[in-house]
């Protein structure tokens, strides 16, 4: 029988792309002021047909030498600070709002994301997610080597809540790094696709898929039921 519930945070709860737009937006507005020539909205509509094209780690290089912009090493660096700092205008869609609330009286709940702290906790206090979840591990206070597919994350989760592998379940996007883990420990795996995620491809390599696929969050109810 399943007593936890364990969630992944992006393009899992929500729409990670919206994150996306609204710190390029953030950035757009910065450079703006900064650089005079160009508006925010011209910054804005370059950064995100980069973004848009697959670019996602050399974005604010090509678009700046696009624009013309003069920029160096400090910039950059400068221009990545703000975009992990800023208050994301994200909000937590209904669909994942409706499951939280039918299962938090049900479940213990739990929340492991990585990636960079302030990002992923300005993420967690905009989409108010502490009113749902009983335990969050944030992967960067492990230490970043213990970012998924270590399974640091997950074992710290069990023993809060004091639980066998077997009786817990995560749910999850990504089979590249989310499902290994788990796997291993004997956690049950679910793989939520959602329409606007920004990795489309199913698995690549080096990647475990999970055993169950669904497409909107409601379907994990019955697979809980049958659990």
């Amino acid at each position: 029988m399943i007593s936890t519930v364990i969630f992944d945070l992006d393009d899992t709860l929500y729409d990670e792309v919206s994150y996306c737009r609204s710190g390029l937006k953030v950035v757009s507005e910065f450079l703006s002021n900064q650089a005079g020539a160009c508006s925010s909205e011209q910054i804005w509509d370059c950064f995100w047909k980069h973004f848009s094209s697959g670019n996602r780690d050399k974005i604010f290089d090509t678009a700046l030498e696009e624009l013309g912009i003069l920029y160096d090493d400090e910039l950059i660096h400068k221009l990545v600070q703000i975009y992990r700092n800023h208050i994301p205008i994200i909000k937590l869609p209904p669909d994942s709002r409706g499951i939280l609330e039918a299962l938090r009286d049900k479940y213990h709940l739990g929340l492991l994301t990585d990636g960079f702290l302030p990002a992923q906790n300005n993420k967690v206090q905009s989409l108010v997610l502490e009113d749902y979840f009983e335990y969050i591990v944030y992967t960067e206070e492990l230490g970043r080597e213990f970012w998924k597919p270590s399974p640091a994350g997950f074992k710290n989760i069990l023993e809060h809540f004091q639980v066998n592998p077997e009786n817990t379940i995560y749910v999850a996007d990504n089979p590249e790094k989310d499902f290994i883990a788990p796997h291993n420990l004997g956690i049950k795996t679910v793989q939520v696709l959602r329409p606007a995620r920004i990795r489309k491809d199913e698995q690549r390599q080096g990647g475990i898929p999970a055993q169950y696929v669904i497409e909107e969050l409601w379907e994990l109810l019955p697979i809980l039921e049958e659990l």
